[in-house]
């Protein structure tokens, strides 16, 4: 899981918060703006599973309390369906100013309506998913429809929406009838997912097909078979992200991962910009990187880091091999190890300052029922394993160029 805290302004001049949730060990390679359904807020559950699902295939998404919900400044009850659409904007602006401008608008719910709406305005973007969405913003009275008449009459009223209680205002409502998809869906050239639950009983299902209906080709639409409106539970949501991450693949520009063929065991592969090292051991993909302090990103380990787990992997498997042969009580070892540079003490250059040698701090821990005979054979042991051997010997290292054909 990794995420940042973002804070923007809308068009009204008032501090919006989100989450920005980013891949583990690289830049995202598209964005995503995420609209939630209405009246929930950045941190429902469904709305982190997606983004979470999503970050994990290389999506940068970025999830945000619309006004006067969540941790947003203003007042739910001045807010209109317009004004979601210009929070959409304003934040789509975000991104275009701080990282780069979206490339997917994900809604769920009547936010699936708002990102209809938004994408017209939006040429970044290719694409637009919606999830248990309206076929029209209207279809939100029903939600409404107890306290209609009190907030027709009053202008005013207090309803309760999911076990909460929430300020509609009349200009809500007035604002809703002037948003008509018919039309206005049908002349946007972009790709449509249509995801929606046929159990669905908030928003039913008739409304994927009537949108489905309204959008251009391409159009997909896919089944979210037995999950609810809300996606509660786990499994539909991660399923969802993943579905999404798959789908949006053919329509957006995702650079295709490096393969990296190798006669050798290991080959590392660094572009022309920062330290993120792409490394391929045996049949296993991994990133190396420096510090940010060294100027690099911190997606991985230094190249010490990962020379030092070369050496705690191999102690703690070569001492875990013997205690298994012997038959020994050994539960479990770990091994720790520590890399540094330190003056010389016996070197032909030892009046100089500025001669170091490597060190290789080793600490092992073990559990499990050895007397002290045991506990002292392991430590033989651990000078034994191969990396050790290697480091202690005097290494060759052959270099040669390859010709590029």
């Amino acid at each position: 899981m990794n995420y940042s805290r973002v804070n923007f302004k809308n068009s009204e001049g008032l501090e919006l918060a989100g989450y920005l949730d980013l891949p583990i060990n690289t830049h995202p390679h598209s964005y995503v703006l995420f609209a939630h359904c209405f009246t929930c807020n950045k941190n429902f559950f469904a709305v982190k599973n997606i983004a979470r699902a999503l970050s994990a295939q290389g999506y940068g998404v970025l999830r945000f309390d619309f006004t006067g919900l969540g941790e947003s400044d203003g007042e739910f009850g001045d807010s209109t369906f317009s004004g979601n659409v210009q929070d959409l904007l304003s934040a789509a602006d975000f991104l275009e100013r701080e990282y780069k401008a979206p490339e997917m608008l994900i809604g769920h719910s009547l936010g699936g309506a708002a990102v209809i709406f938004a994408a017209a305005k939006l040429p970044s973007v290719k694409s637009v998913v919606t999830i248990g969405a309206p076929s029209s913003p209207v279809h939100v009275k029903n939600l409404l429809r107890s306290n209609l008449e009190e907030i027709e009459q009053n202008g005013i009223a207090e309803v309760n929406v999911g076990g909460r209680n929430f300020t509609i205002k009349k200009d809500f409502l007035d604002d809703i009838n002037n948003h008509d998809l018919s039309d206005f869906a049908s002349e946007l050239k972009k790709a449509f997912l249509i995801m929606h639950s046929p159990q669905d009983h908030v928003v039913e299902i008739s409304n994927a097909e009537t949108l489905y209906k309204k959008v251009r080709h391409p159009k997909s639409f896919v089944s979210l078979d037995g999950a609810d409106h809300l996606l509660s539970n786990k499994k539909d949501s991660g399923y969802t992200g993943k579905v999404i991450a798959s789908w949006a693949s053919r329509y957006l520009e995702i650079p295709e991962e490096k393969d990296l063929e190798t006669k050798h065991q290991v080959v590392a592969n660094l572009g022309e910009e920062g330290y993120t090292t792409q490394l391929k051991a045996g049949k296993h993909y991994l990133t190396a990187d420096e510090p940010v302090s060294f100027g690099g990103e911190d997606f991985g380990p230094s190249p010490y880091e990962l020379l030092s787990a070369g050496l705690a992997a191999c102690t703690s498997m070569t001492i875990q091999m013997y205690a298994r042969r012997k038959k020994w009580p050994l539960k479990n070892v770990e091994t720790h190890v520590n890399h540094k540079k330190t003056h010389a003490e016996d070197c032909e250059s030892c009046e100089r300052n500025t001669s170091k040698i490597d060190v290789f701090e080793r600490e092992i821990v073990l559990q499990g029922n050895l007397d002290e005979a045991q506990q002292q054979k392991i430590l033989e042991i651990a000078d034994k394993c191969p990396v050790h051997r290697t480091l202690s010997n005097k290494v060759g290292i052959s270099t040669h160029l390859r010709k590029i054909k």
